[in-house]
C-alpha cells in the first residue's frame, strides 16, 4: 500500500489504482498519522484536532473512521486478526508504513546526484501537500515544511543544469518560479546566471533589476551582497561566470591540440577512467570496460615500464570482495603477473602487487595475499602515504580468507582513516570508513557503524562520490531490518553486478531466517549454492555443497549451511560449519558486509 500527500490525501493498492478512503474526516485521521511517521496520535487529540466542537461521540466517530480506514487498506485481513498497518497502541493509533511519497521525496532530495533523478523526484507532487487540509493548524507546519523542501528542490535542480552547461533548460524552469515565489532571491540569481550563460546578457541584467524594485518596493530590504556581485560581474563579463562545462570542452580541446604522444594519452586516459570510476554506478561500468582496453594497448607497444604504469595506476579505492567482472579480473591480474618480472622500481612493483591482490578478490590462492602483504611492506619502506593506501587496499581484500577477521579488516580501515586525513586521500578516507562501519556492524557496536556512515556520507557529499551512498544506504536497510528497506536500498546498485546479483534474495532470506518465516524463491545469483539446501530441503543437495568462497558474506554463506544442516538433521555437516564459523563466535553473521544480518554467530555455534 502505497500513501500519497504531495497533493490531495490518497492511498494506492499494489496495482497503483487508488483506494477508495470514504469521506474527508477518514482522510483527515489518514493524513494526521501521516504526519506523525508513525508516532502514536492518541485518539482524543484526533478528536479535539478532526471538529472545532468536538460532539459527545467524538470518541466512537474516531473508532468508526478507524475500522472502516483499517477495511479498505487491509481488504484481505482476516477477521479479527491484528492490523498491520494501522494499529492501536495505548491510547491511540498509529501507521506502521514508509511508502509515503513525501519521505520518497525526501530521500531522493537527499541523495539525488543528476538532473534526472531530481526531476522524477519533482514529478511526485500531484498539486499542494496535504491539499485538502490547508486550513487545519496540525497540518500547517508539515505542509511548510514540505513546500520549502519542493522550492530547494527547484533550485538545485537548475544548479546542476547550469553545472552540466544546460542553462537554457533552467532559465524555462527558473522564469515560473521566480513568477510564483518573488521572495527568494537565489532563484533570481540562478535565473540571471542562467540567462547570461545563455548568451542573454541584457534580459540578465534586466532581470536582476526586477529582482532589485520587488525587493526594495514590497518587502522594504537591499539586495544581498551575491546578487549586487553577479550584477557587476555581468557587466565586466567575469571569467568566473563561464560554466565548468565550457571550462572541461576548451580544456580537452587544447589537450588534443598540443599531446599528440600515444604514450602519453595511454597515461592521461587510465588518470581519467580513475575519476570516472568513482563517479556513479555507470563511471564505474564504462571505467572497468575501457581500462582492459588501455592496458592491451600499451603492452602492444612493447613499453613493459608504460604497462606497468597503466596498470597500477588505476588505483580505485574497493569496497566489495566480489569482482563486477571475473574475466576482467583475470586478464588484469595475467597482465599484471607479466609485467612484474621486468619491473625493478620497487613503488612500480608495489603497484601491480596492490593490483593482484585487489583483482583477485574471493581467490584461495594463496598468491593474492602474498602479493598484498609484499606491497604492504614496499610502501612502508617508501615512506608513499597514497602507494601506501592502495597497497592497504589489497590487504583488506586478502583479509576475508577465513571466517572471524573483522578485527583485522577494521585496523586496515582506522589506518586509512588515519593516513587519507593526514595527506588529504579523500577516496582513501572514505574507504575507511566503510570498512570501519563493516567491522563494527560485524560485532554489533551499531553507535560506531553509525559514526562511520555519517562521516563517509558528509565526504562523499562534499566530494561528489555518490557510490558511497549505494553502501551507507544498504547499512541504513540493515539497521532498520524492514523487507520494503531493503527492496529499496537494492534499487541503487545497478551497475555493480559483482554486489547486485542476488544480494536482495539473501538480504530477504537473512531476514526469514531470523523471522522463521518461510524463504522466498527468487534469484540468488551467486549466494544459490548456499540457499538450495534449504529451498529443497534436501540432505544429498546440502552434503554437495561446497566451502564459500572467501568475502565479506562468508560467515553468512556458513550460517546458512548450518541453519540447512540444523533443519535437515545431517550432524555431518553441521560439524563441518562448526568448525568453519568458530573463529567469529563474538560476531555477527553477514553483518561483516554492512549490509545483511543472519543473527549471531554464537547462536548457531
Amino acid at each position: 500500500m502505497e500513501f500519497g500527500v504531495l497533493g490531495p490525501v490518497v492511498a494506492w493498492d499494489e496495482a497503483g489504482q487508488p483506494v477508495a478512503l470514504k469521506g474527508p474526516r477518514h482522510r483527515a485521521v489518514l493524513a494526521r498519522l501521516i504526519v506523525a511517521r508513525g508516532r502514536v496520535v492518541p485518539a482524543t487529540a484526533l478528536v479535539d484536532e478532526l471538529w472545532v466542537d468536538p460532539p459527545d461521540g467524538g470518541l466512537s466517530a474516531v473508532r468508526t473512521f478507524v475500522a472502516a480506514l483499517r477495511r479498505a487498506l487491509e481488504p484481505d485481513r482476516p477477521p479479527r486478526t491484528p492490523a498491520r498497518l494501522l494499529v492501536t497502541e495505548g491510547p491511540g493509533y498509529a501507521l506502521r508504513t514508509d511508502a509515503v511519497d513525501a519521505w520518497r521525496f525526501e530521500e531522493a532530495l537527499r541523495v539525488s546526484s543528476r538532473p534526472e533523478e531530481l526531476v522524477a523526484a519533482l514529478g511526485l507532487w500531484r498539486g499542494p501537500a496535504y491539499a485538502e487540509f490547508a486550513d487545519e493548524g496540525w497540518a500547517q507546519g508539515e505542509r511548510s515544511r514540505l513546500t520549502e523542501l519542493r522550492l530547494q528542490a527547484v533550485e538545485r535542480l537548475a544548479e546542476m543544469r547550469l553545472a552540466l552547461g544546460l542553462a537554457a533548460e533552467a532559465v524555462a524552469e527558473l522564469d515560473g518560479h521566480v513568477t510564483e515565489h518573488p521572495w527568494r532571491e537565489d532563484a533570481w540569481r540562478l535565473l540571471a546566471l542562467a540567462l547570461y550563460r545563455s548568451g542573454r546578457q541584457g534580459d540578465a541584467l534586466a532581470v536582476l533589476r526586477r529582482a532589485r524594485a520587488m525587493l526594495v518596493d514590497q518587502l522594504g530590504v537591499d539586495p544581498s551582497t551575491a546578487l549586487s556581485r553577479l550584477e557587476t560581474d555581468i557587466l565586466n563579463q567575469a571569467a568566473q561566470l563561464m560554466p565548468v562545462s565550457n571550462v572541461w570542452a576548451e580544456t580537452a580541446a587544447a589537450y588534443e591540440a598540443t599531446v599528440g604522444g600515444t604514450r602519453a594519452r595511454l597515461e592521461s586516459t587510465v588518470g581519467l577512467l580513475r575519476d570516472l570510476a568513482v563517479t556513479g554506478a555507470g563511471g564505474l561500468e564504462a571505467a572497468r570496460r575501457h581500462r582492459l582496453a588501455a592496458i592491451s594497448a600499451a603492452e602492444e607497444l612493447g613499453d613493459s615500464e608504460l604497462t606497468a604504469r597503466v596498470i597500477g595506476a588505476y588505483d580505485v579505492p574497493a569496497i566489495w570482495t566480489r569482482s563486477d567482472d571475473a574475466a576482467q579480473a583475470s586478464a588484469v591480474v595475467a597482465a599484471a603477473e607479466r609485467a612484474l618480472p621486468r619491473q625493478e622500481h620497487p613503488k612500480a612493483r608495489a603497484r601491480l602487487l596492490a593490483t593482484i591482490a585487489l583483482e583477485s578478490r574471493g581467490s584461495r590462492a594463496p598468491r593474492p595475499r602474498q602479493a598484498a602483504l609484499e606491497a604492504v611492506e614496499i610502501a612502508r619502506e617508501a615512506d608513499d602515504p597514497g602507494l601506501l593506501a592502495f597497497a592497504l587496499n589489497g590487504l583488506f581484500m586478502q583479509a576475508c580468507y577465513r571466517a572471524g577477521l573483522s578485527a583485522e579488516r577494521d585496523a586496515i580501515g582506522a589506518e586509512l582513516i588515519a593516513i587519507s586525513q593526514r595527506h588529504a586521500l579523500t577516496t582513501y578516507e572514505v574507504l575507511g570508513h566503510l570498512i570501519c562501519l563493516q567491522s563494527a556492524c560485524a560485532v554489533a557496536d551499531h553507535s560506531a557503524a553509525d559514526h562511520h556512515a555519517a562521516a563517509a556520507d558528509t565526504l562523499a557529499a562534499r566530494h561528489e562520490l555518490p557510490l558511497v551512498g549505494v553502501f551507507t544506504r544498504w547499512y541504513a536497510a540493515l539497521r532498520e531490518d524492514t523487507v520494503s528497506a531493503y527492496q529499496e536500498a537494492a534499487a541503487e546498485t545497478a551497475g555493480m553486478p559483482g554486489l547486485s546479483e542476488g544480494l536482495l534474495p539473501l538480504a530477504l532470506a537473512a531476514h526469514a531466517v531470523r523471522h522463521k518465516q518461510p524463504l522466498p524463491e527468487a534469484d540468488y545469483g551467486p549466494h544459490t549454492p548456499w540457499v538450495r539446501p534449504l529451498l529443497l530441503d534436501d540432505v544429498a543437495a546440502l552434503r554437495a555443497v561446497p566451502d564459500p568462497p572467501p568475502g565479506l558474506l562468508l560467515e553468512a554463506h556458513w550460517a546458512l549451511i548450518a541453519h540447512a544442516a540444523r533443519q535437515l538433521g545431517d550432524a555431518q555437516t553441521l560439524e563441518r560449519a562448526r568448525t568453519a564459523l568458530a573463529p567469529a563466535s563474538t560476531e555477527q553473521a553477514g553483518a561483516a558486509s554492512g549490509l545483511l544480518t543472519l543473527g549471531a554467530v554464537a547462536d548457531y555455534l
